[in-house]
């Protein structure tokens, strides 16, 4: 089954269905045996494709849209929506929205959920409100769990890598959360190896070992493949899952023939203009035309080549509408041919 086998108003909404009370979709796991895989050594099977609320969710953004995309996602069976403290703007409206959400659309489903947030980036004034501590770790989650309207999450990261906090600290904040039962499992986000062989060994030596890494890692970002993370991961039974997997739309058609005025870019966010050079744009076009040689969008191609790399679980997509969404949703259709080879880009991006 594919996601254009799923038919009616569950896989695109219009205002008319969003106002309508929610009935998720009977069809919803219809193509479980292809979409989910085993996180690591787990018992969590998380899908290919999970959906991302760092961009697009904050209050400035169209309720209305933002539901029509969550039930869309939950509807073609992505369980997994990932959070942070600050996603917004401001921080915790992303937080706050998805509250709402799991009030008013999801309170019959919250078992069905996968629901993770973090805490370390800039979240509040004062000292306590970034990084490592315990204080910020703890004081976060609890502001989180209120947003959210739950009792716990079902997984919690430490954002950032700390380089002042001692990493027994950051880590015990971590196996005490669980221990509290405000989250059933942690994981570590973008931090380098060698902190995280440390948390690995000492997560599993208190008997909360790590579920998961999150990491940049798209056709344009390889730096943790070339780090050795994915191996790692692989090698100890973490899961590993990719945030902007697209490159914050690099790899999608908009930027083919230069930057469109309504594009993230152009709005001077967090994708600078002068990224786009003659190379990247001539680089983007070939990755393209090798995709339609393959019968593959570029978002398609840029998808299933990250979850063709070795210990990686998932792509982490956001979307700014449900026909986005179902572009990113072809990825889990079919695997990435075998033998099409992808040229590297030679210059660092990000």
């Amino acid at each position: 089954m594919t996601t254009a086998d799923i038919k009616g108003p569950q896989l695109l909404y219009d205002k008319k269905d969003v106002m309508k009370e929610y009935v998720a979709s009977d069809k919803r796991y219809d193509n479980a045996y292809t979409l989910y895989r085993r996180c690591g050594n787990s018992g969590v099977l998380l899908p290919k494709l999970s959906l991302g609320f760092w961009q697009n969710f904050g209050a400035d953004a169209s309720y209305d849209n933002c539901r029509a995309i969550a039930r869309q996602a939950f509807d073609c069976g992505v369980t997994h929506f990932d959070l942070a403290n600050n996603y917004g703007p401001p921080p915790g409206a992303a937080e706050e929205l998805v509250g709402r959400m799991l009030k008013e659309d999801f309170r019959t489903h919250r078992d069905e959920l996968f629901i993770a947030t973090k805490a370390g980036y800039d979240m509040w004034q004062g000292p306590y409100g970034s990084w490592g501590s315990r204080k910020h770790l703890m004081a976060s989650l609890d502001q989180s769990l209120y947003r959210l309207g739950l009792d716990y999450v079902d997984l919690f990261y430490i954002h950032r890598y700390d380089p002042v906090t001692p990493l027994d600290e950051t880590l015990q904040a971590l196996v005490d959360i669980v221990r509290a039962g405000k989250a059933l499992y942690v994981g570590i986000s973008r931090w380098p190896l060698k902190a995280l062989e440390y948390a690995n060994s000492f997560l599993r030596a208190q008997g909360v070992p790590p579920l998961i890494f999150q990491g940049r890692l798209n056709l344009l970002d390889r730096a943790v493949q070339d780090e050795g993370v994915p191996a790692f991961c692989a090698k100890e039974g973490l899961g590993l899952i990719s945030f902007s997997p697209l490159a914050q739309g690099l790899l999608t058609s908009r930027y083919l023939n230069g930057i469109p005025s309504d594009s993230r870019m152009a709005r001077a966010g967090s994708l600078k203009a002068e990224l786009l050079t003659p190379e990247l744009v001539e680089y983007l076009n070939r990755l393209n035309a090798i995709a339609a040689e393959h019968g593959e969008t570029l978002v398609s191609l840029s998808l299933k080549w990250i979850l063709a790399q070795k210990g990686v679980t998932s792509v982490l997509v956001g979307a700014r509408t449900p026909e986005q969404l179902k572009e990113s949703l072809r990825c889990v259709e079919s695997p990435l041919d075998e033998g099409i080879e992808l040229p590297r880009f030679p210059y660092k991006i990000f």
